[in-house]
């Protein structure tokens, strides 16, 4: 499982700014829970080869009883009870505070690795900068600067190594120091795409164990659902203790198949730190999603569509995972109630079209097995094998029904495709001006790769690669 840091700090030290630095973007999921007015912010992000998740939190004030600091205080400590690294934020314009002892008592009581930074530091002599700071107990402070990037990796590298050990250098030692375009990560994705020689037919993927993630907000029947897959015909069903840090891990066969459950059903407390928030923990569906290879997004009929539940499923989608979209409770419904949540899941949920949906009773095994073999399904899909000839057919025939439009002069050409990966399949598609083919066509070859492979249940994603011309020199 990824690490989880989360960034702590009093208002207006730069833990936003932090943020985006360490995602690279400043695309976030956002925990919107009932009743509470400030949200944490979950994102993505990577030091060298060591990916992690962290959790952005709002101005921290530990001692607020009431009113919206108070609440705001309620998300923090939830962010620092979900995670494993406390990076403690603080202001070298404005120096140490009476606020900044206040918050660094309540982290020594948490139980967690704190890490204390003096951001801000640009331009100032970090020495000095930080001398102050050793008054709060906390270790060494490490001057930064989260709009520059000074000493961000630095940061990083020293708490993830003091954490959970040193890993081998590698070279990307200007990993934050300038955010990069969002077209600029597009290429450098593209560019970390291989073409492996792959058979000359579409086969399904080999029997390994399907890891399946159930996941959901709290009281859609998830737990319902698991003691129903592993009740009927179970034949074996064992925990696996210690695998991660929240989820658990069920090894059992249905139908003759092998399966590992990841559980997000149950949530061990930490302290009982905030029981009715922490039925939901965010970072462990993440985490969950994540390491599966299906997940079944349990709804419940009988709520509307949340937005939580949209952003669990953009969650899903952008990581690439199949998917099966279970809908609970559905036998206590009368017509115009099942009419009514089928609209609404057409409108909130229709960039899901990929995926089957399943209305079900997990309390009454009702629709438990259909939902099973779209599970089995979307993991063939998602690890099908997309022949190269059938890929590039299917290409040629696509532009010649319709051609990508005219960007100038020109016209992309569209030449041949290949696979690029798999869970979720990936094609290559090859040809000159690609980077002026428009979104619009991009979602036209996905469906026409789509159909052709039947690869229902599983994202894909089109990448385009242009030709370099042999003629134009690179005098770089």
């Amino acid at each position: 499982m990824k690490p989880v840091i989360a960034l702590v700090g009093r208002p207006n030290v730069g833990k936003s700014t932090l943020f985006n630095r360490l995602t690279r973007s400043r695309d976030a999921l956002v925990a919107d829970f009932p009743g509470l007015t400030r949200d944490r912010h979950y994102g993505n992000g990577r030091v060298g080869n060591r990916p992690y998740l962290v959790i952005d939190t709002g101005g921290f004030e530990p001692v607020a009883k009431e009113g919206i600091m108070h609440a705001m205080a309620q998300q923090t400590l939830q962010a620092i009870a979900e995670s494993d690294i406390v990076i403690f934020l603080t202001d070298a314009r404005q120096g140490l505070s009476n606020h900044d002892h206040t918050i660094a008592d309540t982290l020594r009581k948490s139980g967690r690795k704190i890490f204390l930074a003096v951001n801000k530091a640009e331009g100032m002599e970090r020495a000095v900068v930080a001398a102050d700071f050793y008054a709060l107990g906390l270790g060494d402070p490490l001057a930064i600067s989260s709009a520059h990037g000074d000493g961000v990796r630095q940061l990083i590298d020293h708490a993830l190594d003091e954490t959970f050990g040193v890993l081998e250098e590698d070279e990307d030692e200007e990993e934050f120091a300038a955010a990069p375009t969002p077209a600029e990560l597009e290429a450098a994705a593209a560019e970390k795409i291989s073409a492996p020689a792959l058979p000359d037919k579409t086969v399904e993927a080999g029997k390994r164990p399907i890891k399946l993630a159930i996941v959901g907000r709290p009281n859609v029947g998830k737990s319902t659902l698991v003691n129903a897959l592993l009740g009927e015909e179970r034949v074996i069903a064992f925990d696996m203790p210690g695998t991660t840090r929240d989820s658990i891990y069920i090894d059992f066969e249905r139908g003759g198949r092998d399966y590992t459950l990841i559980d997000t059903a149950g949530l061990r407390r930490r302290g009982k730190v905030f029981e009715s928030i922490e039925k939901f923990s965010v970072v462990k569906t993440l985490q969950s999603i994540e390491d599966a290879n299906v997940v079944v997004l349990l709804l419940d009929a009988q709520q509307d569509v949340s937005d939580q539940d949209a952003h669990i499923a953009g969650f899903i989608l952008e990581s690439g995972r199949a998917l099966v979209v279970g809908i609970n409770k559905w036998d206590n419904l009368d017509e115009y109630q099942r009419e009514t949540i089928k609209r609404d899941l057409q409108r909130k949920l229709g960039f899901l079209s990929f995926a089957n949906f399943h209305f079900v009773s997990a309390l009454q095994q009702q629709g438990i097995v259909p939902l099973m073999r779209s599970v089995d399904s979307a993991y063939a899909a998602a690890m099908a094998k997309l022949s190269t000839p059938k890929l590039t057919r299917t290409l040629i025939e696509a532009v010649q029904q319709q051609q990508p439009p005219r960007r100038g002069m020109g016209r992309p050409k569209l030449r041949y495709a290949h696979q690029g990966g798999q869970n979720p399949p990936v094609v290559v598609v090859h040809g000159n001006a690609l980077d002026n083919v428009p979104e619009t066509y991009r979602r036209y070859l996905e469906t026409r790769f789509r159909e052709t492979f039947k690869l229902k249940g599983t994202p894909l994603r089109v990448e385009f690669r242009s030709s370099r011309n042999p003629y134009v020199r690179n005098d770089d």
